[in-house]
C-alpha cells in the first residue's frame, strides 16, 4: 500500500533508489496534494531527477511504494504514463523535426483523436508563443522556446499532473519568467505540478518544497515554513578582504555558519543583536566591515544551514 488519499496526486513512503552500493534516494516520503506546485530544490546529485524516473514509472525503485494519480508506479506504469506528462533534464525531441512535425508526433504517440488534435496544436502554440515558428526545425529554435516546444508536446494529451526535471537551467532569465508563466496557466486549470530545480526564485513559487541533499528529504513544507523553521539570526557582513573576513568569523563560538554569498558573508548568529560584535571581532583582527546588518533569512539561508546541521549531525 502506498498509502495515498484521494486528495493526493503523488503519494510515495520510503521510497529508495540504489545504483550498486550508491543510494540515489534514500527512504524518500512525499505527499502532493491535486493542483499543488510541488518543488524538488536541492543541488546536483541530491536525488532529484532519480526521483523523478521512478515517479513517472520511467525507472523502478529499489524499494518502498509510490502512487501517481491512484495507480501504483510498479504494478500500473502505463496507466500512469497514460496520465501524466513529463520533460526532462535534456531536451528530448526531434532536432530535425519542425515545431509542427514534433507536435504532430507527440498528438500520435498520445494517440489524441484526430478531431482534436488541430485545436489542440493551435491552442498550445499560442499559448506557447510559437504559432510563428512552425516550420523551423527544433534544433534551429533557441534554449527558451526549445523547451516551451517540450512543454507543448508534454500538455498535447491533457495530462493530469506534469513532471518537470530542472526545466529552465541554461535558460536566460526572460524565457525563464515566460516559461513560469506558462505554468502558472496550467495550475489555475488544475494541473498538478513537480518541478526539480537548483535555483531558489523558482523554489519561492512553488506551494510547497521539498529540499533534498544526498537523496534525503531534509525539510518539507511552503517556502515560509521553511525558512521559519530555520535556526538562529542572519547577519550580513560586507568587507574588502572577504577570505580574511570568514576565517576570522568561523572562529566567533557561536556562529554556526559563515558563508559567502555572492559579495557578502551571511553569519548565521545563535540569537539576534550579535551585530556589535561581529564588528568587533573584525577590527580586532585588523579588518574593516563596509556593512555588518541584520537580515531577514530567504530560502538560500535556510538551505545552507539545513545542510550544515546535516554534516554536523553526520
Amino acid at each position: 500500500m502506498t498509502g495515498a488519499r484521494p486528495g493526493d496526486a503523488v503519494a510515495c513512503r520510503a521510497l529508495s533508489r540504489s545504483f550498486g552500493a550508491v543510494k540515489a534516494v534514500d527512504g524518500l516520503d512525499l505527499t502532493v496534494g491535486v493542483g499543488q506546485i510541488y518543488g524538488l530544490l536541492g543541488p546536483d546529485g541530491a536525488g532529484k531527477t532519480t526521483t523523478m524516473r521512478m515517479l513517472t514509472a520511467i525507472m523502478p525503485p529499489t524499494s518502498g511504494t509510490a502512487a501517481v494519480l491512484g495507480h501504483d508506479v510498479m504494478r500500473e506504469p502505463e496507466a500512469v504514463k497514460a496520465q501524466i506528462g513529463y520533460m526532462s533534464q535534456r531536451f528530448s525531441l526531434y532536432g530535425d523535426l519542425t515545431v509542427e512535425e514534433n507536435l504532430v508526433f507527440s498528438a500520435d504517440l498520445f494517440q489524441v483523436p484526430a478531431a482534436e488534435r488541430a485545436e489542440r496544436i493551435a491552442r498550445l502554440l499560442r499559448a506557447a508563443r510559437l504559432e510563428g515558428c512552425l516550420s523551423r526545425r527544433a534544433q534551429d529554435l533557441s534554449g527558451g522556446m526549445k523547451q516551451k516546444l517540450a512543454l507543448a508536446c508534454a500538455l498535447i494529451h491533457k495530462p493530469r499532473a506534469l513532471f518537470l526535471d530542472e526545466p529552465t537551467t541554461g535558460v536566460d532569465p526572460l524565457s525563464r519568467r515566460e516559461f513560469w508563466r506558462l505554468l502558472s496557466g496550467l495550475v489555475a486549470e488544475g494541473v498538478t505540478l513537480v518541478v526539480s530545480t537548483p535555483y531558489m526564485d523558482e523554489a519561492s513559487r512553488c506551494t510547497c518544497l521539498a529540499l533534498m541533499h544526498r537523496g534525503r528529504v531534509l525539510a518539507v513544507g511552503s517556502p515560509a515554513q521553511v525558512v521559519a523553521g530555520m535556526r538562529g539570526a542572519v547577519v550580513i557582513v560586507e568587507a574588502p578582504d572577504l577570505r580574511a573576513a570568514r576565517r576570522e568569523l568561523r572562529r566567533l563560538p557561536w556562529a554556526s555558519s559563515v558563508e559567502a554569498f555572492g559579495e557578502a558573508l551571511h553569519v548565521v548568529a545563535d540569537r539576534p543583536g550579535r551585530e556589535a560584535e561581529i564588528a568587533q571581532a573584525l577590527r580586532a583582527a585588523g579588518l574593516e566591515a563596509m556593512r555588518v546588518e541584520a537580515h531577514s533569512p530567504d530560502l538560500e539561508d535556510a538551505f545552507v544551514e539545513l545542510m550544515r546541521r546535516e554534516r554536523a549531525d553526520a
